[in-house]
C-alpha cells in the first residue's frame, strides 16, 4: 500500500507562483494517508489498537440536476437515488479508499480466550463513495455550506483481514510484546457497510484584528451493515490563522466526520480544533461477534461517545512539494462494552496532498 506514495510527486513551481495556481488547485484530486494507533496517545495496546486508511478523492466536477447528462452512473447512482440530498449539490467528487482496522483485548500477552474482554478481530475493506457539496450560491440568505457523503465499504472480517499478520509482523519488527491470542479471533465473514454523513459548515467569524477565524461544523450520520449499524450526531469547532475553507481532517470510522478534501492557499494556515460525537449503536461485529457462526462476543453498550482535540497545518505549494495538510487528533472514547475497565485513548495522524 505504501507504493501509493508515488502519487506525491508534483510539478516544480516556485512559491511566488502559488497564488496564481491556487484557483486551479481548488478542485484537484486529493490523496490521503491516515494512521490511528493507541501508541499515539497512551502506552496502552488494547481494544481499537490500529487503523490504516489510504484514500483518493477525484477532482471536483459540477453537478447540475437539470442537465440531461447525469452527475454519476452505475452503482453510485442506484445508491444515491434513495437520498434526495445528492441531487441538488453544486459539485461532486468520487472517493476511493482502502483500509484496515485492528481490535484486541486488554492484554495481548494472554494466549487463552479472555471471555470478559473484547475479541481479537480485523477489518480489511475497500470503499467507494460519492461526495456532494452545496454552497447555496443561488440562495444568498443561507450563511453556510453543506457536505453530503455516501460510501459503501466492502471487505472481510477475520483471518482474511490480515490483521493478525500485520500486528505480529509490526511487533516483531520493533521488538514489541508478542500478541499471543489471535487464535481466538473472529471467524472469516464478508462485511458490508453503507454509510451516510451530512455536515454543515457555518461561515467564519473574523476575530482579533481579523487574523483569527472560528468555524462551527455540526454533523449527522448513520451506518447500516453487518459490521456496523449506528446513528450519530456531533459537532466540531475550529479556531486558527487563515482558516482554510474545508471541513477539518478526516478520521477512520466510526468517528466524528471530517473531509479528505482541503483547499490549498497561497499562504500557511494553522488551526486547532475540538469535537464531540455520540453514537447509538445497534450492531458492532467486533463486540457482538460473527453474524451467523458461533464466536467470542461481549455485551456491548448501545451508546458510545467520542471527544477529540487536535491541530492541523496547511501548506501551500513549495518547489517540488505539492500543497498538503498535516494533522494530529487526540481521541477519548467512552466504554464500548459492559465490564470494560478503561476508557480508550488513541491518536490519529492524517496527511493529505493536493495532486
Amino acid at each position: 500500500m505504501l507504493s501509493c506514495l508515488a502519487l506525491l510527486a508534483g510539478l516544480s513551481l516556485s512559491f511566488e507562483t502559488a497564488h496564481a495556481q491556487t484557483r486551479a488547485e481548488d478542485g484537484d484530486g486529493i490523496f490521503s494517508i491516515q494512521l490511528e494507533n493507541d501508541v499515539f496517545a497512551s502506552n496502552a495496546d488494547r481494544h481499537y489498537t490500529n487503523g490504516l486508511r489510504l484514500s483518493y478523492l477525484t477532482k471536483t466536477k459540477p453537478c447540475d440536476p437539470d442537465d440531461e447528462k447525469p452527475c454519476i452512473s452505475g452503482l453510485l447512482k442506484d445508491l444515491t437515488s434513495f437520498i434526495p440530498a445528492f441531487r441538488d449539490g453544486e459539485e461532486h467528487r468520487i472517493a476511493y479508499s482502502l483500509g484496515q482496522n485492528m481490535y484486541t483485548p486488554s492484554d495481548i500477552s494472554v494466549e487463552e480466550l479472555m471471555p470478559n474482554d473484547r475479541p481479537y478481530a480485523g477489518w480489511l475493506y475497500f470503499g467507494l463513495g460519492f461526495v456532494s457539496k452545496n454552497s447555496f450560491g443561488d440562495t444568498p440568505d443561507k450563511d453556510y455550506t453543506r457536505l453530503d457523503r455516501l460510501e459503501l465499504n466492502i471487505g472481510m472480517v477475520g483471518p482474511y483481514s490480515l490483521a493478525e499478520v500485520a500486528q505480529k509482523g509490526w511487533h516483531d519488527l520493533f521488538n514489541f510484546r508478542e500478541p499471543l491470542g489471535w487464535d481466538n479471533q473472529l471467524k472469516n465473514e464478508p462485511g458490508v457497510v453503507l454509510l451516510y454523513e451530512r455536515q454543515w459548515l457555518f461561515k467564519r467569524n473574523s476575530m482579533i484584528f481579523n487574523v483569527f477565524d472560528a468555524e462551527l461544523a455540526p454533523s449527522l450520520g448513520a451506518a447500516v451493515g453487518n459490521v456496523f449499524t449506528y446513528a450519530a450526531a456531533g459537532a466540531r469547532v475550529r479556531f486558527g490563522v487563515h482558516l482554510p475553507a474545508d471541513y477539518g481532517p478526516p478520521r477512520i470510522r466510526p468517528s466524528l466526520p471530517g473531509s479528505d478534501a482541503f483547499i490549498p492557499s497561497d499562504r500557511v494556515s494553522a488551526y486547532v480544533f475540538g469535537g464531540v460525537e455520540g453514537r447509538a449503536v445497534a450492531r458492532n461485529i467486533f463486540l457482538d461477534g460473527n453474524s451467523y457462526r458461533p464466536s467470542h462476543s461481549v455485551p456491548k453498550k448501545h451508546f458510545v461517545g467520542d471527544l477529540q482535540l487536535g491541530a492541523a497545518l496547511v501548506m501551500p505549494r513549495t518547489g517540488l512539494l505539492p500543497p498538503f495538510r498535516l494533522s494530529y487528533t487526540y481521541i477519548w472514547r467512552s466504554e464500548e462494552f459492559k465490564g470494560q475497565e478503561f476508557k480508550d485513548r488513541f491518536g490519529s495522524i492524517s496527511l493529505s496532498f493536493s495532486l
